[in-house]
């Protein structure tokens, strides 16, 4: 009968303490705090992208939205630039052609303000090679001019790029106002002797 009693006993015992456990492991699913989402990380593979897709983008998705019509302004005159010399290449060129082709009905070297200003005599030999080697030396100049900005244009595309990266990855690079410099009057004790100076202290 005793033991009947001690099994009981026991029993009831263990189902007590499971009875406590489950309890307390509930209350502490319960205070479990609520899980916060990662956080958010700027990316400049992202901004490189973008700005490699459309010129502006990556700037935007830096929130340099200020750099956006900079950046047109720039593609827009090195456009303009790149036509008012490609216009007048076509201009030179159409004239020295038209100057060297023997053909009366071609002259579009006419055209030519300079040209026309200066009242060449094309039967005069000496006066006919300069006019030729004029048109020849316009021509080329504007040519020149013309493939350089077409250069220019491609690196202000990567220039566009450059920075939109680099702006990426100073994005949550922290630019505190604390940059301080103070300054006190002290003493310093050298060789037994009290001499007064100022401090500098400087907080970046």
């Amino acid at each position: 009968m005793k033991n009947i009693l001690i099994v009981i006993q026991l029993l009831a015992v263990l189902n007590l303490q499971a009875q406590l456990v489950d309890t307390d492991t509930l209350k502490t699913v319960k205070k479990l705090p609520p899980v916060e989402e990662e956080e958010k990380v700027h990316s400049p593979r992202k901004a490189t992208i973008y700005s490699a897709i459309l010129p502006g983008l990556g700037q935007a998705y830096n929130k340099k939205y200020w750099k956006i019509p900079i950046i047109y302004i720039g593609f827009g005159a090195i456009g303009y630039f790149i036509d008012w010399n490609n216009e007048n290449y076509q201009l030179f060129r159409t004239g020295y052609r038209h100057l060297t082709d023997d053909d009366p009905e071609t002259q579009d070297y006419l055209k030519i303000e300079a040209v026309r200003r200066n009242n060449y005599d094309l039967n005069n030999p000496t006066q006919f090679n300069n006019l030729k080697t004029a048109l020849s030396k316009q021509q080329d100049y504007y040519r020149r001019n013309r493939d350089l900005l077409f250069i220019s244009i491609v690196g202000f595309y990567g220039l566009n790029i450059i920075d939109a990266s680099v702006d990426a990855h100073l994005f949550d690079f922290d630019i505190g106002d604390d940059l301080t410099m103070n300054w006190q009057p002290s003493m310093l004790n050298i060789d037994n002797n009290f001499i007064y100076c100022v401090n500098f202290r400087f907080n970046f």
